[in-house]
């Protein structure tokens, strides 16, 4: 391993998409365990999954519509390592909490606060908020807020599996700072686009 890593490099190959033998309605987790699809840690490294899709389809927006914009290009590579970031976490929540091995990706404690870093960094930059916001202005604006609103789901799967298996508090730690910084970036994103933020009339 080379200096410096902190976690393995994939030794997987994938030669073949389908094999037929989930048909059943059962999969395998990491350490070789046959479970239903429907199982809980399934659920929530599911969800995981698709956020990590939407977070894929947000930078697909800044590359089609703000390339060349600095700030936009310092956000989209923010995005990346998120991705990278979710799929650690996605890896640990498909393997029981007895088969993580010490050099196993996962999201940590200094995971969580880079992004506590991010997300004062960005807040510097928008005016102080007077009403709740709604998703809306731009198309980035709105994938941002879908992102927000994945890995909340993401975060009430990962509490729940918790209920009955275990699950590595740092895991949850790191969606619930996500989401937060999934707010601030949606908004940062409308200012930096010289959009009109959509505030919540309770009266329309």
């Amino acid at each position: 391993m080379g200096e410096g890593k902190k976690f393995q490099d994939p030794n997987i190959a994938i030669n073949r998409v389908y094999t037929r033998k989930g048909d059943a309605g059962t999969t395998r987790l990491v350490g070789g365990q046959k479970v239903k699809k429907s199982h809980d840690r399934i659920e929530t490294y599911g969800t995981v999954d698709e956020l990590n899709a939407v977070v894929g389809a947000a930078r697909q927006t800044i590359a089609e519509v703000y390339a060349g914009h600095e700030g936009f290009e310092g956000l989209s590579k923010v995005l990346f390592k998120v991705q990278h970031q979710l799929f650690n976490l996605g890896s640990v929540l498909a393997t029981l909490p007895e088969d993580v091995g010490p050099k196993m990706p996962r999201v940590d404690a200094d995971d969580v606060a880079e992004l506590e870093g991010l997300i004062d960094r960005y807040n510097e930059e928008l005016p102080p908020l007077r009403s709740f916001v709604l998703p809306g202005g731009t198309r980035l604006n709105v994938e941002l807020h879908l992102a927000r609103t994945v890995c909340r789901r993401a975060e009430r799967l990962a509490v729940k599996l918790g209920d009955s298996e275990e699950v590595d508090a740092q895991a949850v730690a790191y969606l619930n700072r996500l989401s937060d910084a999934f707010f601030v970036f949606s908004r940062w994103a409308s200012v930096a686009a010289g959009s009109d933020e959509v505030l919540w009339d309770p009266n329309v």
